[in-house]
């Protein structure tokens, strides 16, 4: 059976854009990065082009600077709606000084704006060209602390055929997906909540899967925010396939969409894995997973 290849919370090379609210209309190059996975440069922000059928529903990361003279405001939004780490870096410069001084790194609850610094530019300098400011992001609260539970299987009435297993050396090799399952599934079979939460984010108008291009991710994809912290991520769904809306609150069982093929995808699966932020990082997490007759078994390697 060939595997199908998924790596839905790899570095997702998002058409992330730079909400520049500079009443002296002054240039602004930065750097943004939202973190699915393991790391990835991006282009500079300038030279990102307009979201795309591979960019996620609402705004990504928005870094702000807000001249209020002698100083620029720097802004940050969190575009989820669950909690999510930023950190904000910049190269050493003698144009300008940070107070508080770069990087700085916080925690923002949902939908949250904050202020990370102030930079004051020196004397001579009239434009930001070359600050190299960078912005990353990465889902979740550090500080979370998964419990141990049984997850419901994430579709039903089909049978249950894994092409990919925990540490699949095809795209489970990283910490993000390591202890990440590829369910085999007919296009448009019904994906299933397999633990209540509220929806953290969703992904909804890629049209098609592209086998070889790792940068597609995980193509229409739900990500579930569980109370302890930990976040359930359903990949690969089908065009028009999720069926919820961010921030509303979902039940064990409830309909999230359906099976597809979208994203670094080679055929119609699901990707389901469970993570947390390990600090500016995301990893996965082994689970235990009940079917209707009884517990999964399948090997967990250690990463």
């Amino acid at each position: 059976m060939p595997h199908r290849v998924s790596y839905p919370c790899s570095p997702v090379r998002l058409a992330v854009w730079l909400a520049a609210l500079l009443s002296a209309a002054l240039p602004v190059q930065a750097q943004q990065r939202w973190h699915w996975g393991s790391d990835a440069t991006m282009k500079p922000a300038a030279a990102i082009p307009a979201p795309t059928g591979a960019a996620p529903t609402g705004a990504g990361p928005a870094l702000q600077l807000e001249w209020q003279a002698p100083v620029y405001l720097a802004w940050v939004t969190n575009p989820l709606d669950g909690p999510a780490q930023v950190r904000l870096s910049a190269p050493p410069t003698d144009d300008y000084r940070a107070v508080p001084q770069l990087p700085q790194t916080l925690s923002l609850a949902a939908r949250e704006r904050r202020l990370l610094t102030r930079l004051y530019p020196a004397s001579n300098q009239r434009t930001l060209d070359g600050l190299g400011l960078k912005l990353d992001l990465v889902p979740g609260d550090p500080r979370a602390q998964p419990r141990p539970v049984h997850y419901q299987l994430p579709f039903r009435d089909v049978p249950i055929l894994v092409d990919q297993g925990f540490g699949g050396q095809f795209s489970h090799a990283d910490l993000p997906n390591w202890y990440a399952l590829d369910f085999a599934l007919p296009q448009g079979t019904p994906v299933l909540a397999a633990r209540e939460g509220v929806i953290m984010e969703v992904r909804q108008d890629v049209s098609e899967g592209r086998a070889h291009d790792p940068g597609a991710g995980g193509g229409n994809l739900v990500r579930v925010l569980h109370a302890d912290g930990s976040m359930a991520l359903y990949a690969h769904l089908a065009p028009n396939g999720v069926e919820v809306r961010a921030g509303q609150r979902v039940g064990s069982g409830q309909r999230l969409g359906t099976s597809g093929n979208t994203g670094y995808s080679t055929g119609a699966h699901l990707h389901f894995s469970v993570q947390r932020n390990a600090g500016l990082q995301l990893v996965s997490v082994p689970f235990r997973m009940l079917g209707p007759q009884g517990e999964l078994q399948f090997p967990s390697p250690a990463p």
